[in-house]
């Protein structure tokens, strides 16, 4: 498939596992990929692969929190890219701890990767794609915030913010050619799971319960995750806009 010909697309939290294997999927499908990250060399490392494979990708060092540093990724990648058609707001980070047992400087720290983060993302590129008629945005939240998930109190709330402004900026931004949509992964084989269950007494034992409440009997995969996200990115899905999708193993089953 080209469903992403003459397409640039941008996906924060690029060099990571759900982002790292979006990134390969859009440029398998023809797009040219701006992979953020906070890790340059995990973003390098992506490239570098869809590079070998015949794509189009580059790489751009982008600390989410910090509006300047997004409005210089997004320059870059236009730069050298071409114009944004898809924003994918991948990038996230969690600690697994009861509320109760929080405190304020990590609600900060949360609250600026998972939401102020994308935040800045859609305010820097949401008027470039309405001057140009066209836009696809996906963002990344979580089944968190539609379930809740004990230990993620303010990550879910975050979360929640994503599903809640996807839909108000679709409703915004229709008459502008522009769909906005969410992927809510569940558990996924990620660094971020990992880092996650290292706060729990029994890191395996977490990860077993996860994979045994899951239906189809197995944590999610990044490949999973890409093909829902690729294809709210894509005109596939252009009659699409202000929905929720989990993609969960079934683990969860909203309507």
């Amino acid at each position: 498939m080209q469903r992403f010909r003459d397409r640039t697309v941008i996906v924060t939290g690029g060099g990571g596992g759900i982002g790292g294997a979006t990134a390969r999927r859009l440029a398998q499908e023809s797009a040219r990929v701006g992979v953020l990250d906070l890790n340059h060399e995990a973003a390098e490392a992506v490239v570098a692969q869809i590079r070998e494979a015949g794509g189009q990708a580059a790489a751009f060092q982008c600390d989410i929190t910090e509006r300047a540093q997004v409005e210089a990724a997004v320059a870059g990648v236009q730069a050298q890219l071409g114009p944004i058609d898809a924003l994918v707001n991948n990038a996230g980070w969690d600690i697994f701890k009861p509320f109760v047992k929080t405190v304020p400087a990590e609600w900060d720290r949360i609250i600026a990767i998972n939401l102020v983060g994308a935040l800045h993302m859609l305010h820097v590129v949401l008027p470039q794609m309405v001057e140009r008629g066209y836009g696809r945005i996906v963002n990344v939240a979580s089944d968190a915030a539609r379930g809740g998930s004990s230990g993620e109190a303010v990550y879910s709330a975050c979360k929640g913010g994503l599903v809640s402004i996807a839909k108000t900026l679709a409703r915004e931004h229709a008459r502008h050619g522009i769909t906005v949509n969410v992927v809510c992964p569940g558990p996924t084989e990620t660094a971020l799971l990992d880092s996650v269950t290292e706060g729990a007494r029994d890191p395996a034992k977490l990860v077993e319960a996860f994979r045994s409440a899951i239906p189809l009997g197995r944590l999610g995969k990044g490949e999973d995750l890409a093909a829902a996200i690729a294809f709210f990115a894509s005109d596939d899905a252009g009659f699409v806009t202000g929905q929720v999708l989990s993609v969960s193993g079934g683990l969860t089953m909203h309507g």
